[in-house]
């Protein structure tokens, strides 16, 4: 009988305490998961869904970087080439190729202006 009563009681504590944990499926961070690449996807559209799942382009699309005093780690830009567009983050106090940070797929570095971001 003792053993019954003991598993009803741990029974109802692990229940209380699993509906006690915190939910923290609504954090950015899992947005950022969420956004996953397939294989044949519209490059650019997938970028722009990848920086909405972090609020949007920090800095919009354009052919200049911000002043480097007014970026914060994290921060995405589409920097526009005449090669075309890339998207870049800004990781380890300096802008990279967001496929370089997020490693979603070695063809997306030869996408648009991409291979020409560091000439």
């Amino acid at each position: 009988m003792t053993h019954k009563l003991f598993g009803l009681i741990f029974g109802v504590v692990f229940s209380l305490s699993a509906l006690a944990a915190p939910d923290n499926s609504d954090t950015q961070e899992t947005s950022q998961q969420s956004v996953t690449w397939t294989q044949g996807s519209d490059v650019e559209s997938f970028w722009l869904s990848y920086a909405e799942s972090k609020g949007g382009l920090t800095w919009g699309r354009t052919s200049e970087y911000p002043d480097y005093d007014q970026v914060k780690e994290g921060d995405t830009l589409m920097v526009e080439l005449k090669q075309g567009p890339c998207l870049m983050e800004f990781f380890h106090s300096r802008w990279r190729r967001a496929n370089d940070v997020r490693r979603w797929d070695d063809s997306i570095n030869s996408f648009g202006g991409c291979p020409h971001v560091f000439d």
